[in-house]
């Protein structure tokens, strides 16, 4: 994995995560929509599995400390974080 594919990786994971917390829950619970968080919520798990498996071999082709890693790791599980991540982690 190239740091371009996972730095654009990171953006789209970063985008589904707030399509998920912005759009498709309040679709579900104020709409009664329940497809959009499966539609959204599937896209944004395996973007998330993708990111969190790139992060590891972002470690090792990059040098990155384990407290690094783990900020990267934890980026993954806050909205934004992963537009964190790329602007200080992947320039």
């Amino acid at each position: 994995m190239t740091i371009d594919t996972f730095r654009k990786i990171g953006i789209l994971e970063a985008i589904s995560f707030l399509l998920l917390l912005g759009v498709a829950m309040p679709l579900k619970y104020m709409m009664d929509i329940p497809q959009a968080v499966s539609v959204i919520g599937m896209a944004h798990g395996i973007l998330f599995v993708v990111y969190v498996l790139g992060a590891f071999l972002m470690k090792s082709k990059l040098n990155w400390s384990y407290g690094i890693l783990a900020i990267v790791l934890l980026c993954s599980v806050v909205p934004f974080g992963p537009f964190y991540a790329e602007r200080k982690y992947l320039v």
